[in-house]
């Protein structure tokens, strides 16, 4: 594709390029004086020579008259008062007014006599060069052309071949693969735009792996200690199987609510749903239910309602859980873009600053955590990150000032 497209660049390059020339030359032939009065000198000069030529019917005028011609370099036509052909020293030329002329690739130029006689004169040559040096000036005219527009062309289209090859080994699987970005012209911006889209695709699919080999690890644990249930059922005490039983169910609620959130997250990284969303109605719900307080302004965006929901009790449902006794404040608003934003603030030990960006990693447990008395499976912010990005936000965590943590969820639109 792109030999054939620099072929292509190439061809029409040299064909505007000769189109100009072309035109070019035919301006200016078009604007050129078809005639311009014979300066006197000149006049005078020719005048008085060719009133040393016998008659044109005297057996001796084509001798002097090519004389003449010698004598004054041009080939020379001299027409009787009222005749419409001259005597000259070789091809015939037009009679017409006097002034200079172009005509059959000659120019010179015709002036009449006192005596009533008409003398044409032209160069010997073509005014413009002889037919040989005209051919060749145009043919290295033309191959300086074409050798600038294969320059040109190649030079555009060998870019475009790098961006090709790039593509090609992305695709074949190398995610590292990413074209040169060179200027700031179209190709520049097209291959920015792929390495953005192949970023983009590499953190999702590094995402995923990182995912799924998780959740693997997960799902073992619970399905692990479900079998080691069935085993005892079997065996043990009745005593002992109604806490065999309660374990197995919690084991089962676990592996319920893990399911439930890889589905989500698989939902939410495809296209969501929209419609109009109030977040403020959403966030008062979620605050009642978690017994927070809330400080809410009317905000409505586009966006998967149960997605935003999810995300609001995550939010609160992760301040609950770590951050002590102290009051939970939720509140959401509008930014002066038109964006909406969600803050959820606790008054727990905060979130270190190394560990800002870890704690919103899918399967992410803070160290001390305990599932028995604290639960969850570590997806909670994971997810409140994806759905955020989804709507076009960012989530992020910074320290409370007074102490605790301060979840930002920023640029809902």
């Amino acid at each position: 594709m792109p030999r054939r497209l620099a072929h292509l660049v190439f061809v029409h390059l040299l064909l505007v390029g000769a189109a100009s020339g072309l035109a070019a030359f035919g301006v200016a032939r078009l604007l050129a004086p078809e005639r311009v009065e014979v300066p006197a000198p000149l006049r005078a000069g020719v005048e008085r020579l060719a009133a040393t030529l016998p008659d044109t019917e005297d057996a001796a005028f084509p001798a002097a008259l090519a004389a003449l011609g010698d004598e004054l370099g041009l080939h020379l036509c001299v027409f009787e008062p009222e005749a419409a052909r001259g005597v000259c020293t070789g091809p015939d030329l037009p009679l017409g007014r006097d002034g200079w002329f172009y005509a059959n690739g000659q120019s010179g130029y015709r002036l009449r006599l006192g005596d009533g006689r008409a003398v044409v004169g032209s160069n010997a040559t073509p005014s413009h060069g002889a037919p040989g040096r005209v051919a060749l000036a145009w043919l290295a005219a033309l191959s300086g052309l074409a050798l600038g527009s294969w320059l040109l062309a190649r030079r555009v289209t060998r870019r475009l071949e790098r961006v090709e090859r790039a593509m090609e080994r992305w695709g074949e699987g190398d995610y590292a693969a990413r074209a040169p970005v060179w200027g700031n012209d179209e190709v520049a911006r097209l291959a920015g735009s792929f390495n953005r889209a192949a970023d983009q695709v590499q953190s999702l699919v590094e995402t995923q792996r990182r995912g799924l080999a998780s959740a693997s690890h997960e799902l073992r644990s619970p399905l692990a200690r479900l079998r080691l249930a069935v085993e005892l059922l079997a065996e043990g005490a009745p005593a002992e199987r109604a806490a065999f039983a309660e374990g197995a169910t919690q084991d089962i609620e676990e592996l319920d609510a893990l399911v439930g959130d890889l589905l989500l997250s698989a939902r939410v990284q495809s296209a969501p749903a929209r419609a109009p969303v109030a977040l403020h109605s959403l966030a008062a719900e979620e605050a009642q239910r978690a017994g927070a307080t809330t400080t809410l302004a009317p905000v409505t965006l586009r966006g998967d309602g149960p997605a935003l929901r999810r995300m609001l009790r995550n939010l609160l449902e992760n301040a609950r859980r770590y951050g002590g006794e102290g009051e939970v404040l939720l509140k959401v608003g509008a930014a002066a873009d038109g964006s909406a934003w969600v803050e959820v603030l606790d008054r727990g030990p905060g979130v270190p600053n190394e560990l800002a960006e870890r704690v919103f990693e899918p399967f992410y447990r803070p160290a001390g955590h305990d599932e028995g008395r604290d639960g969850g499976v570590g997806l909670g912010l994971a997810l409140v990150r994806q759905i955020a990005r989804a709507h076009g936000g960012e989530a992020r965590v910074t320290p409370r000032d007074g102490g605790g943590a301060r979840f930002v969820v920023e640029g809902l639109r």
